[in-house]
């Protein structure tokens, strides 16, 4: 086992901490497209996750998804309350880092993906069955998908299947989760006649500007070490965040008549995500592509929901799911070894096995994810109710749920 690398183990820790500034940033990102009456209600249901899924991550999360092997499905309880998880490296996940940074690394990410879930049934869903819905969906899925995806020996690694920062584990999965969501629970009162304008677009585009900063760590990071991966990883992200913005806007601006700051931070979001699982895996002009073909895409999926009928308040279907699908596909294309060594080449390096393979990895993640989403949520609702009663969504979740509002009168 090679000695802690200092400079490695300083990179990830920052990342780290990128990452999880990537949550508050959701939440304002969140905050700004809703109504004035539910920005606490908003907020809260990004930031309570901080502490909630952080303290499932120590106690079962971590060891779940990157404890040994049980079958290629789950990780054992091995390491139960980070038991045996220390300052020593492990050689599988990042044999120049402490093991306990990876292990706080990845809660950040195991953080923000049921958080990104909340955009879809905003302004309507109670705060209680919320939380179990959240800890549920981090045990009884987040854990499993991320198990197969990263930890060693699960199933769709052993197929070979690239997901450099996410795409599978993250977009799709809270995509997936998001779609069954609106499925259970029913659109916001007055949807398909009212006006749900959102309050406050320069706080969206300061959530956004805090993503696109937190981003670099959270792609940048996955690569584990400050080297030649981690750059290219780093500027992958850039130029695919870039050309998301850029292309939203232009189809926009065309489809629409005039180009809007709503658009412009939903591109951008959306070619973050779509760039996600290649980051670390293909060349400057590819992610250039991606991000293109993201604010396209995108873009006419979240231009389509009315039409297909489903209230997904903050479109995490149409750019999270789409993001992770496109992004994932799309690495089975444009993958290189010119890029990183340890990846694999795609469709356009004369490997079509890959593009295969990550067809595989996304209708397994989407199938199974949307599913147990679907099961869990119906329960939760049996059980609890999901929804807020009338009388308190046209009062707002911030007096209704939680007695304050974000404005004085």
């Amino acid at each position: 086992m090679p000695p802690i690398d200092k400079a490695d183990t300083a990179f990830v820790l920052v990342s780290a901490a990128l990452v999880m500034l990537m949550t508050p940033g959701l939440a304002v990102f969140y905050a700004g497209m809703v109504r004035t009456k539910n920005v606490l209600g908003t907020i809260m249901q990004s930031f309570i996750l901080i502490g909630v899924i952080s303290l499932e991550w120590i106690y079962l999360g971590y060891t779940m998804s990157f404890g040994p092997d049980v079958a290629g499905i789950i990780g054992d309880l091995s390491w139960f309350a980070l038991r045996g998880v220390s300052v020593s490296p492990h050689e599988a996940y990042g044999p120049t880092i402490p093991h306990l940074v990876f292990a706080v690394f990845q809660c950040m990410f195991a953080v923000i993906t049921p958080a990104l879930i909340t955009g879809a049934f905003a302004e309507r869903m109670r705060f209680g069955p919320f939380l179990l819905f959240s800890v549920l969906w981090a045990v009884l899925v987040y854990n499993p998908v991320c198990h197969w995806v990263w930890g060693m020996g699960g199933w769709l690694r052993n197929l070979g299947i690239l997901d450099f920062a996410g795409g599978l584990v993250v977009h799709l999965s809270c995509g997936a989760a998001a779609l069954a969501a609106v499925t259970v629970i029913r659109p916001r009162k007055g949807y398909g006649s009212d006006n749900f304008i959102p309050h406050n677009l320069p706080m969206t585009l300061i959530g956004t500007g805090l993503l696109w900063f937190g981003w670099f760590g959270f792609n940048g990071g996955s690569a584990l070490a400050a080297d030649g991966v981690a750059g290219g990883a780093f500027v992958a992200t850039h130029l695919g965040g870039m050309a998301g913005l850029v292309t939203w806007v232009g189809v926009e601006w065309i489809h629409r008549g005039k180009p809007t700051t709503l658009g412009a931070a939903s591109g951008a979001v959306a070619g973050l995500a779509t760039i996600t699982p290649g980051a670390g895996f293909v060349t400057p002009n590819a992610a250039v592509i991606i991000g293109c073909l993201a604010g396209l895409l995108c873009y006419a999926c979240v231009a389509s929901k009315q039409r297909i009928g489903y209230d997904d308040s903050l479109d995490v279907v149409g750019i999270h799911g789409v993001g992770g699908v496109v992004g994932t596909l799309l690495v089975g294309v444009f993958a290189t070894r010119a890029v990183n060594p340890g990846g694999a080449d795609g469709l356009l390096a004369g490997n079509p096995s890959l593009l295969l393979a990550q067809a595989m990895g996304v209708v397994a993640v989407g199938t199974y994810v949307f599913c147990a989403s679907w099961v869990l949520l119906k329960i939760i609702d049996r059980l609890f109710g999901l929804r807020v009663p009338e009388d308190t969504e046209l009062q707002g979740l911030d007096l209704g749920e939680h007695s304050e509002t974000a404005y004085s009168a």
